[in-house]
């Protein structure tokens, strides 16, 4: 397992069952780390505010003080604010899951866990890492068969996930179908999740109402987008689910799903902020910068980047988007063509290989993931697209890495 922390931490753990205070602690001290410990939660909340550990792990059913009056009087303690509050408890309601995180836990562990991994899952959770994962790297047509072994051929979604059990998806092409079944397979019946559309555009809303979840009471989404001049976000999506195209209405939705317009802006949800950047590219769409203490991710797709020195090159644009993803840790970006198809599609709104290194390499991104590839490209296609951009990247002297994902590709940043 990666081992995502770098200083050794102290951990003060807090539970009345002696056997599993016991495992816990002999898995802690066995990877390197400082552990204190208490049966008794009235005792814990004294030496913790003397002590002050990094990460309390917290049981919460237990006869004196409840984890949830433990989290809370700790959260009330100013020198405590960098201490991580981790809850591990047989309690898998959703309600308790809630009322931690009202209460300033900052995790939630369920009982019994896997002792093999139980410490790296300890230490992902500290590292408060997100994970980024394609389920269809395609634009405009999905493309079935043997031309689409190797990257998959769904169309665009890009999910990134947080412990904190904040889920954001990017587009809902046919990639999003693949998203649900595995939600579904997985168990996880009422999820929620934050849906950012690019634009309406076919290939990148045309699945949505195949998203299993927003069908299930209890789930909750919201989804985001541009204005297309005075239609809303909520009309884009219901006209495409009206009775002569779809079946079924949004007026059948079982998890409440409602609807945010979007412009340039920035926004914020728990701890996460996300900025927005009009494109280039036919409609108003939209670039999505997303941020969370110390990693950036930025989503850019469809986008055309003109040729230096074509009539259609602005640079003023260029430079704002250079701005806009300036120092991601990872760039996803519409790499559509390879640089001898673009010279047959100038206008089309998208970008070939060589262009999009440049932008990567300008803006000092550290890796620059290859996304949205024509219909009529095979997996071979594609990799001369990777082949070009990394020439180009190595041209230029760039430190910039640069890959190709393929549907399923998982990534923790």
């Amino acid at each position: 397992m990666e081992r995502f922390l770098k200083k050794p931490l102290v951990f003060y753990l807090i539970d009345d069952d002696l056997d599993v205070l016991t495992l816990v602690r002999f898995l802690l001290e066995d990877a390197g780390y400082q552990v204190y410990s208490s049966t008794s939660s009235k005792k814990a909340v004294e030496e913790i505010i003397a002590k002050r550990p990094d990460v309390v792990l917290t049981d919460i059913m237990m006869p004196e003080l409840d984890g949830f009056e433990v989290c809370k009087k700790l959260r009330e303690v100013d020198e405590l604010k960098n201490t991580k509050i981790i809850m591990l408890t047989a309690k898998t309601y959703d309600f308790d899951r809630r009322r931690a995180h009202q209460l300033g836990a900052d995790d939630y562990v369920h009982k019994p866990f896997i002792t093999e991994t139980f410490v790296a899952q300890i230490e992902a959770l500290i590292a408060d890492r997100m994970t980024l994962t394609y389920w269809g790297v395609r634009g405009t047509l999905p493309v079935p068969g043997n031309r689409a072994l190797r990257y998959g051929g769904n169309t665009s979604c890009v999910t990134l996930s947080f412990k904190d059990d904040q889920f954001f998806v990017f587009d809902a092409g046919t990639g999003i179908k693949e998203l649900s079944d595995h939600l579904l397979s997985q168990g996880k019946l009422k999820s929620s999740a934050k849906i950012f559309i690019s634009h309406p555009h076919w290939d990148h809303i045309n699945a949505l109402p195949f998203f299993a979840p927003m069908y299930i009471q209890g789930g909750e989404f919201e989804i985001c987008g541009p204005l297309q001049g005075d239609m809303t976000m909520r009309e884009m999506i219901s006209y495409q689910m009206d009775s002569i195209y779809f079946p079924i209405t949004i007026r059948e939705f079982g998890a409440r799903v409602y609807f945010r317009n979007l412009r340039e802006e920035k926004i914020s949800y728990d701890g996460t902020d996300i900025s927005t950047m009009l494109l280039t590219h036919p409609g108003n769409c939209l670039g999505y910068r997303i941020k969370r203490k110390d990693t950036t991710v930025c989503y850019v797709t469809d986008n055309e980047l003109f040729l230096d020195g074509a009539p259609e090159f602005n640079a003023t644009q260029f430079n704002k988007l250079v701005s806009f993803v300036q120092g991601a840790d990872i760039l996803i970006t519409d790499t559509t063509y390879s640089d001898e198809e673009y010279k047959t599609k100038v206008g089309w709104g998208h970008s070939c290989a060589s262009q999009v290194a440049r932008l990567a390499h300008n803006a000092g991104v550290g890796t620059l993931h290859l996304f949205h590839h024509d219909p009529s490209q095979d997996d071979d296609a594609i990799d001369k697209k990777l082949a070009q951009a990394e020439k180009a990247l190595k041209e230029l002297g760039s430190s910039t890495k640069c890959i190709a994902p393929a549907e399923r590709d998982s990534f923790t940043i």
